[in-house]
């Protein structure tokens, strides 16, 4: 498996099944010229390019092109925590750009909000020498004590004005989303905040009705952190804020498909229930694509046994070991059609927080992220290309 720029000359990528846009192209071809998609078609018609790639020839028979994936939540991977600084980051995201994921919003999980302010500031560092970076994710500070999951819950306050401009100044115009438990004192104005402020806000951790999430969604939040997990399920009285994200069509819902946060039937659920909506997140810690052990995650301390992460006090799911293309194959073993499945890793997440006109499609003039997968959707190569023009 080999991870290749796009950013100069000319390639052409053909006899491939195309899998973008919500459906399927065989003998489908890309040509992606210094890092942007040029032209796309099918058959022999393509015109020579400097590198040419046979998908057939690379991956077997039934290869795959796709866009690069998106994981717009995530933690850490390669033994590497998110929150420790710019080498851990880049530790982790080489361990998933080997697995497709050409791009990352980096989560950072609760912490002191001097900390908090250290480490959004240190992303949008990052951002100006590494363009597969998009930006960070708030997961905490402003979540709900009964559903902190793998949160230190003694970290975790309510959402005062002051306090989310300060983080939202650190991160620089590069915090694409945090997340909020609505029903905390000044959820709601929060929310508003956040979304004046041009980031994403999320609802998740948290203990919220429907009518609150309701309430949530029209002050402006458009994503459910990781849908189902850390707030309240679904009851056929009390149908909760999956049910309420699910009928918004403004809402997009993160699923973690690994079979431990979600059930294979719950995340064919979440498809049907909200179709173009769903993005396939990994959620992942520092353990993703490292050996069983003792982790931290913040100020929690996690161990990993049989790649099952739980926090060592509360024994509460601690993120994943998953990565994309692992969520590719389990969505696709639960019934949900590759073209969607597709979609969930590409086009969704990155309109979920403002990359949709560049990122996460392979139509021209998009920049020129691409997977090649084998016919069992294996990983056989990665390009990626240069810093995405917003």
């Amino acid at each position: 498996m080999s991870i290749l720029s796009s950013a100069t000359g000319s390639l052409v990528v053909h006899s491939a099944r195309v899998v973008d846009g919500g459906r399927v192209v065989d003998d489908g071809w890309v040509r992606i010229v210094d890092g942007r998609v040029a032209a796309r078609g099918t058959g022999g018609d393509w015109e020579p390019a400097d590198e040419v790639v046979d998908a057939a020839a690379v991956a077997g028979p039934g290869a795959v092109l796709t866009p690069g994936f998106i994981d717009i939540h995530g933690h850490g991977g390669a033994g590497a925590a998110y929150d420790d600084g710019a080498e851990a980051i880049r530790t982790g995201r080489a361990l998933h750009r080997a697995h497709g994921t050409t791009r990352a919003v980096v989560s950072l999980v609760t912490a002191p909000l001097d900390e908090l302010a250290r480490s959004a500031g240190a992303v949008a560092d990052l951002m100006e020498t590494d363009a597969d970076i998009l930006g960070s994710h708030l997961e905490g500070p402003f979540l709900d004590p009964g559903h902190h999951g793998a949160h230190e819950p003694s970290l975790l306050r309510p959402p005062v004005a002051g306090d989310i401009d300060r983080l939202l100044d650190a991160g620089r115009g590069t915090i694409r989303q945090v997340t909020v438990a609505p029903e905390l004192p000044g959820g709601l104005d929060a929310i508003r905040r956040i979304v004046a402020a041009g980031a994403a806000a999320a609802v998740g951790h948290t203990d919220a009705d429907a009518a609150m999430a309701v309430a949530a969604f029209e002050a402006g939040a458009t994503l459910l952190t990781h849908a189902f997990n850390a707030m309240p399920g679904i009851h056929h009285r009390a149908p909760g804020p999956v049910l309420a994200a699910a009928a918004d069509h403004r809402v997009v819902l993160e699923a973690i498909a690994d079979d431990v946060h979600l059930d294979p039937r719950v995340v064919k659920l979440v498809f049907d229930a909200a179709p173009g909506r769903v993005a396939l997140i990994t959620d992942a810690m520092a353990a993703a694509g490292s050996a069983d052990g003792h982790y931290d995650l913040g100020a929690v301390s996690v161990t990993v046994e049989n790649g099952v992460a739980r926090a060592d006090d509360t024994g509460s799911i601690a993120g994943s070991t998953l990565t994309q293309d692992s969520a590719l194959r389990r969505a696709v073993r639960a019934g949900v059609t590759l073209p969607e499945a597709v979609r969930a890793l590409t086009e969704t997440p990155a309109r979920a927080i403002g990359f949709g006109a560049v990122l996460g499609g392979l139509q021209p003039g998009m920049t020129g992220d691409a997977v090649l997968l084998d016919a069992e959707l294996r990983v056989a190569r990665v390009w990626v290309g240069p810093r995405p023009l917003v």
